[in-house]
């Protein structure tokens, strides 16, 4: 089983490369503002230009849908309790394939979930860690059921409009989630999915396991990262996720008038806690 990612470099340099791992429903490029602070940031300071990379995930952006028979086995009602691991492996293997043994590894919200399971299975290739706006657990019976329509809906009748709820205004939403800029970009970003591609992901995502016990285990330097208005992992989600980090140094970063995709919405204030986590990986682990 082989599944393929498309990797986006923003830039080449030494050591250690920091991979971003994109949320859902978008692809790689939610992270474009955010990569261009950090490498103002580490210009300005004439740090060492560190590689940033930031892949698209399987049936995402540039990467294709998986096949049915590289996607793992399938439950009852559609899920795919493999297509994480399977995709976590696939991460690896592009990490590897490029002659690195570690990376630092920021995933935003579904992203997150790939980063913990790179974790599970592959703790020796983690060097640092970032977890932005997501959670560990699988999703509870209710929340499973409508990942499992959307796909059906958005193969059926081959569109992303099932999704496009993420643009729509919610009271509580963050200035940024509200204005013409979010709505026309992320709108935009969404029509571009493929709608298979969009269906995979969440049947990846509904047969996920659940992750709460790899917090404990996590060694290298972490970074917790959430908006204050994120509707589905504020504060109160984050901050019991980076207590239960007993195993090593964590910074915890809250971000006022911020919803869920914090790297977009306040690129420089996420930039800063990635180069604050960056500066914290000790430099004897480079690239092999």
């Amino acid at each position: 089983m082989a599944l393929t990612i498309e990797n986006h470099v923003y830039r080449e340099g030494e050591g250690i490369p920091l991979i971003l791992v994109h949320g859902f429903p978008v692809d790689h490029r939610m992270w474009d503002r955010c990569a261009t602070a950090l490498m103002e940031m580490s210009d300005a300071q004439e740090c060492t230009q560190y590689p940033i990379w930031a892949p698209d995930m399987p049936g995402a952006g540039a990467s294709s849908v998986p096949r049915p028979e590289d996607s793992g086995a399938r439950a009852e009602d559609g899920a795919l309790p493999d297509a994480l691991d399977l995709m976590a492996d696939a991460y690896v293997d592009l990490l590897h394939a490029a002659s690195y043994g570690q990376a630092i590894w920021a995933g935003l919200s579904m992203g997150g979930y790939l980063v913990l399971d790179v974790q599970r299975r592959h703790p020796e290739a983690v060097a640092g860690m970032a977890l932005l706006d997501t959670k560990g657990d699988a999703d509870a019976p209710a929340s499973r059921a409508h990942r499992i329509e959307i796909a059906r809906e958005c193969v059926q009748r081959h569109t992303t409009d099932p999704v496009m709820f993420f643009t729509e205004v919610q009271p509580g939403d963050s200035t940024v989630k509200q204005s013409p800029e979010y709505i026309s970009q992320f709108s935009t970003w969404i029509r571009e999915q493929q709608p298979a591609g969009i269906a995979w992901r969440e049947l990846m995502a509904a047969g996920r396991p659940d992750l709460n016990d790899q917090f404990a285990r996590i060694t290298a330097p972490a970074a917790v990262i959430c908006g204050e208005n994120d509707p589905s992992s504020a504060p109160a989600v984050m901050e019991p996720l980076a207590r239960a980090m007993t195993g090593t140094d964590v910074a915890m970063t809250e971000i006022e008038d911020c919803g869920h995709f914090s790297a977009w919405e306040r690129p420089d204030i996420v930039a800063q806690a990635l180069h604050g986590l960056i500066a914290r990986v000790p430099r004897v682990i480079a690239a092999e």
